[in-house]
């Protein structure tokens, strides 16, 4: 079995490489993902110590937690499609510079 450690490991570096796309990309579709991609880290977290305890609640947390990112997901897109028929884009950056005027 691998040494929980590691997976918390995985889990912390995904968890980065997700809050440094959020920070880092203007494209409002890639910031949905890079925030999944958050979510994704910590339900690894989650399994692992789950795993490593022998204890049911982090699998149940965690299938509460994709239920919950999967509405996440569905209601960005709805949000997203509805800025771009009005807008004309998704761009966060010129999103608010229009907010701004």
């Amino acid at each position: 079995m691998i040494d929980p450690s590691w997976i918390a490991g995985l889990g912390v570096i995904l968890f980065g490489v997700g809050l440094l796309g959020t920070f880092y990309h203007k494209n409002a579709i890639v910031v949905l993902m890079c925030i999944e991609l958050m979510l994704n880290a910590a339900n690894l977290n989650f399994v692992a110590a789950a795993a490593h305890y022998g204890d049911v609640g982090g699998w149940v947390f965690t299938a509460i937690a994709i239920a919950i990112a999967a509405a996440e997901v569905a209601i960005g897109l709805a949000i997203l499609l509805s800025m771009y028929s009005t807008q004309e884009t998704i761009f966060l950056d010129e999103r608010a510079s229009k907010l701004k005027n």
